[in-house]
Parts: structure tokens; C-alpha cells; sequence
């Protein structure tokens, strides 16, 4: 009995290191099967969705490499609303999320597309564009917030857009 027992613990521990070795890690992508955010959003419904999440995440504090409403950076706070709200799985730094999507002209901007800002030699700032010049994003000094693509700050540094 000790034997069989012995036997069949050796052959979970194996099978269950063999299965894990064989896991391969999810590739990137912007859909994600198991919601309806394959097809393009209303505007309008767009909208909706990122103010609601707004008014669950404002004022939430800016702690750089922060993923929850203890503190939470821009990227951070980009790739949560993505992956929450639209059922989409984007890059966590702003780096990377550059990276994806279709660039657009800053005229051309929709709900939902990504506002970038070059704000140092080697830092971006990333945004959730929401409608007439206006941005959701994880402000340094204001934590969670809406701001204004025409203030001076932000339009003295934006870089592009992206539509996902």
C-alpha cells in the first residue's frame, strides 16, 4: 500500500512538472477571446465605458510601477482599463504600448485611442483619449484624472496617437 502510494505521488509530482514546463506563455494580442471586444465599440458606449471607470479609479494616487488603487502608474493604468473594461490585453509599459496599434493623427482622435507624451529624455506618459480634447490618465501630481490635450504642458509634449 505505502508502495502504490509512494508510486502515485511520484507520478503526480511528475506529471504535474512536465505539464507546467509545457505551458508557453500567452503571446500579445488585443483580443481577447472570451469577450465581445472583437468588434468595434459605439463611440458613445466607448465613452460611457471610460468615464464610469474613471469615476470608480479618481484620485487614486500615482506610484510608478503601481497596479491597484493603492497607487498606480499610466501604463499600469492604461493596460487595467484595457483589460477590465474592453476585454483587451495591451503591453503594461507605455514603451511597448507605443508599439501597437495604428498610428492616427492627433484631428483623426476617437474614444479609446492611446495619447502619447514624451516627457524626458527616456520617459513617456500615456493616456485613454475620451472625446473633445480631453484624456483620462495617472497624473504624477493628481493621481487618476482627466486633462486637456490643448493645455500647454500636454500639448508641448505630446508625441502621437495610437488607435488599438
Amino acid at each position: 500500500m505505502k508502495r502504490s502510494v509512494s508510486r502515485l505521488i511520484i507520478f503526480v509530482g511528475i506529471s504535474f512538472l512536465v505539464s507546467c514546463g509545457s505551458i508557453q506563455e500567452r503571446s500579445f494580442s488585443t483580443h481577447d477571446s472570451r469577450s465581445a471586444a472583437n468588434k468595434p465599440l459605439d463611440p458613445s458606449y466607448l465613452r460611457k465605458i471610460l468615464y464610469s471607470h474613471y469615476n470608480e479609479w479618481q484620485g487614486v494616487r500615482y506610484e510608478y510601477g503601481g497596479l491597484s488603487r493603492r497607487g498606480i502608474d499610466c501604463s499600469g493604468f492604461v493596460h487595467l482599463t484595457f483589460k477590465s473594461k474592453l476585454g483587451k490585453n495591451l503591453p503594461r509599459t507605455a514603451r511597448m504600448q507605443a508599439k501597437i496599434g495604428q498610428e492616427v493623427r492627433r484631428n483623426d482622435l476617437r474614444a479609446g485611442d492611446l495619447v502619447f507624451f514624451r516627457t524626458g529624455k527616456s520617459s513617456n506618459h500615456v493616456g485613454i483619449y475620451l472625446e473633445n480634447n480631453k484624456f483620462l490618465h495617472a497624473s504624477q501630481k493628481k493621481g487618476v484624472t482627466i486633462s486637456r490635450l490643448d493645455q500647454v504642458y500636454w500639448r508641448s509634449n505630446y508625441w502621437k496617437s495610437v488607435r488599438i
